[in-house]
């Protein structure tokens, strides 16, 4: 007893068991105390992403599988799709150009055959495979770049295929750049940095997000000018309206120098 009693009076004795106080109540405050609304929604917004995932890949195995694989890691048909982000899911199925309705050698554009929260499950479940671009912020897909800054870009890495007005021009071996008129400028950035088909991929270092941005306002504006001299004739350029003038008038000239002709016999 006389040892317990001189361990008592120890002078660290008080301070071991004002520790185990502290660390008894802290835990009782842990496991009982309520939860606060931050954590609360932390926990809520996991478990509605969870339930994303899920209802994405049910949605996978039911569209996509047949040609990218049970586990998106592709298939004759379809390549892998682990790493390639939520925002070539949003692009590709968003476009309507996926699921694509039969083979061919480009998906084109076309119905969305998903809604838009289908399509964010989709995206959630194939973003949850592999680290890749995510959807774009409205910060730099609303437009409101520089125009003129953004046409330079344009036509310094995008107008050889998509025509230097936007509207699309023919590739090799049946392919083709689409018409960038009427797309949405969260399209138009999901395409940039995702290379889908036989576009390069722009990622940041090759493109800033703000030359994205310069870029897609140059596009809009463009859709949205009139054109200044009469029918623009789909913007295809000087070679193909040169030789609608020379198809259209000289033909009329021949048709013409043939009438006079005859009558004059």
């Amino acid at each position: 007893m006389s040892s317990i009693a001189a361990r008592r009076r120890h002078p660290a004795a008080l301070l071991v068991v004002l520790l185990l106080g502290l660390v008894m109540v802290g835990g009782l405050y842990a496991v009982f105390a309520p939860k606060s609304a931050d954590a609360s929604a932390a926990s809520a917004g996991a478990v509605a992403s969870e339930d994303k995932v899920s209802q994405g890949k049910q949605l996978f195995l039911a569209n996509c599988a047949s040609c990218h694989g049970s586990a998106a890691a592709g298939g004759p048909n379809g390549p892998s799709l682990v790493g390639v982000g939520a925002a070539a899911v949003d692009f590709q199925v968003g476009t309507g150009r996926m699921p694509m309705q039969q083979p061919g050698v480009q998906a084109g554009r076309n119905m969305p055959q998903m809604d838009p929260k289908q399509t964010a499950a989709l995206a959630a479940y194939v973003a949850s495979l592999g680290d890749g671009p995510g959807v774009p912020s409205k910060q730099y897909t609303e437009g409101g770049g520089n125009v003129a800054k953004g046409g330079e870009l344009f036509r310094v890495n995008c107008a050889m295929c998509h025509n230097f007005a936007g509207s699309g021009g023919a590739l090799t071996r049946g392919k083709y750049a689409p018409s960038l008129m009427n797309v949405s400028g969260k399209h138009m950035y999901e395409a940039m940095v995702t290379g889908p088909q036989s576009m390069p991929v722009f990622n940041d270092s090759n493109l800033s997000p703000q030359d994205k941005q310069d870029i897609i306002s140059f596009l809009k504006y463009l859709e949205s000018e009139p054109a200044q001299g009469g029918h623009n004739m789909g913007s295809l350029g000087p070679v193909a309206d040169g030789l609608f003038a020379w198809t259209i008038f000289i033909g009329l000239l021949i048709g013409a120098a043939v009438w006079l002709g005859k009558k004059a016999a």
